[in-house]
């Protein structure tokens, strides 16, 4: 454990270093991966849409039958502890929360009490060169599970996508299921058409990440159009321009998809708008 940071976390009502942090091997999170969790930016110690993450957390959970167990101010001070102690300015704050320990049985066991854990980590944001070039990805087949409009710790389906990119050292995994985009990896992708930015419905294999409607915003504040519709394939390879978006890569332009570019290979001129708009955001947003 001594390879771990010191850096404080929150576990089950005590604030404790992380490399000390331990949790029954009979959890659910451990043994089935059943619980839940989100992840805040904090820019200049400020969290960014923090009330935002905290209802998509409550989402989750209530989809999987469990119960908040903590109001929106006692989520909001106990990130305020983690974001104080920890050295860095800029970070994002985990939040997770699985069903608790119980024996191991797949029923949903009733009246047990949920694990909460928190940490704060430093923020790794895209690097200067890939927000000034952007990024290669490539594409694959969504082979997930069906509900990924749930933000489930359940992560394997994720993890495979995102090593078929890691391992040719792409940034990011497209995924297409039955010809039509759903996302990326870890990220919610947009293309641009004739000046229009353009995403997926939300729905059960798509989750609704925060920048969905942060890009929304966006695009009404820079009087750029903006629809959530079904995407093909051949509409992505298309695109004149192709975009990811998270909590850590903000907004990012894909230039080269499979080894191909997209549109003229280059961060196009709705992407460099997006952006500036995103950093002023992430000021105004804050708290």
């Amino acid at each position: 454990m001594s390879h771990l940071p010191d850096t404080l976390c929150y576990l089950d009502g005590a604030y404790l270093p992380l490399n000390q942090a331990k949790v029954s091997v009979l959890d659910r999170g451990f043994l089935f991966g059943d619980g839940v969790y989100d992840v805040v930016p904090v820019y200049g110690r400020r969290l960014f849409r923090f009330d935002q993450h905290i209802e998509r957390l409550d989402r989750s959970l209530g989809k999987v039958r469990m119960a908040n167990p903590h109001s929106r101010d006692e989520w909001l001070e106990r990130c305020r502890v983690l974001i104080d102690a920890h050295p860095a300015e800029d970070q994002t704050v985990y939040l997770q929360v699985t069903r608790g320990v119980a024996l191991r049985n797949h029923a949903m066991p009733p009246d047990i009490a949920p694990t909460v854990f928190m940490m704060a980590s430093p923020m790794h944001r895209p690097a200067t060169h890939a927000v000034r070039e952007g990024v290669a990805c490539v594409t694959a087949d969504d082979f997930r599970w069906e509900r990924g409009d749930i933000k489930s710790i359940s992560l394997l389906g994720n993890v495979l996508a995102r090593q078929v990119s890691a391992d040719v050292g792409a940034t990011e995994t497209i995924l297409f299921r039955d010809g039509l985009l759903t996302e990326a990896s870890a990220s919610n992708v947009w293309i641009v058409q004739s000046g229009a930015v353009f995403g997926v419905p939300k729905g059960g294999h798509v989750l609704e990440g925060i920048r969905y409607e942060l890009i929304r915003e966006l695009c009404a504040q820079e009087g750029i159009p903006f629809a959530l519709q079904p995407i093909s394939a051949a509409q992505v390879h298309g695109a004149d321009e192709l975009m990811l978006s998270s909590a850590s890569k903000e907004v990012l332009a894909v230039t080269l998809l499979d080894g191909q570019p997209i549109g003229e290979g280059r961060p196009g001129p709705i992407f460099q708008r997006l952006y500036s708009a995103y950093q002023g955001a992430k000021a105004a947003q804050s708290i």
